[in-house]
């Protein structure tokens, strides 16, 4: 079965919506970004949610001592980094959180070979997440980077880790991607919204039934 996250989550009626449709983990946003979420109400959110679904934080060249504080006070369960962090930060997250899996977001660009090969026993993270984002955007752009070149570059890397991808998926596409890549998993925003951070109950259906009945082929 591959693994479903629904991320740029901001409220409860969003967060349930995203879990009846059969999401397997939901993204809270806790970086500059039109979907950012105060710690505070993520908590009240998580709080509701039930136990089987994955709380994933998500941070952008976070402070150790943030990331720490943010954990403890919201309950997410994994930790997605996506930024310029290096290995050092990963490890010591690793260290200070140990409960708490590690996914690390990178953009999928012209640079990834090398950025996969720079990544090849650096440790600590138990996932890799493909996305379109840049600098200046790290995540929900909207746009689908280059599978073809990605799909290489994974298979050249050696790195045994599990693959997420994103960047660009909706309900017309994410079988495609699915039967492409063979992923652990996928994770949209944009493709399931009616407006930013407004999750959209309809697209969130076809998404996850596209996504499962192309899970069923692979």
């Amino acid at each position: 079965m591959t693994w479903i996250k629904i991320c740029g989550t901001t409220s409860l009626e969003d967060a349930l919506l995203s879990v009846e449709a059969g999401a397997d983990a939901l993204g809270f946003i806790f970086a500059e970004s039109p979907r950012r979420i105060e710690p505070e109400r993520a908590r009240e959110i998580i709080m509701e949610l039930p136990a089987r679904i994955e709380k994933v934080g998500v941070f952008v060249d976070p402070a150790l001592d943030y990331v720490r504080k943010v954990a403890q006070l919201t309950g997410i369960t994994r930790i997605q980094l996506y930024g310029d962090e290096q290995p050092g930060l990963l490890r010591a997250v690793e260290k200070n959180l140990p409960l708490r899996p590690i996914t690390r977001a990178i953009g999928a660009g012209a640079h990834l070979r090398e950025t996969l090969v720079a990544l090849n026993g650096s440790g600590a993270m138990d996932s890799i997440l493909l996305d379109s984002g840049s600098a200046a955007q790290r995540g929900g752009t909207g746009k689908v980077f280059d599978w073809k070149t990605a799909k290489e570059a994974i298979g050249q890397s050696g790195l045994n880790v599990r693959w997420i991808i994103a960047g660009g998926l909706k309900p017309e596409n994410v079988g495609e991607a699915i039967r492409l890549f063979k992923p652990w998993g996928v994770d949209v925003v944009s493709g399931v919204e009616s407006s930013p951070g407004k999750k959209d109950p309809g697209k969130l259906g076809k998404f996850v039934a596209a996504a499962r009945a192309a899970a069923e082929e692979i």
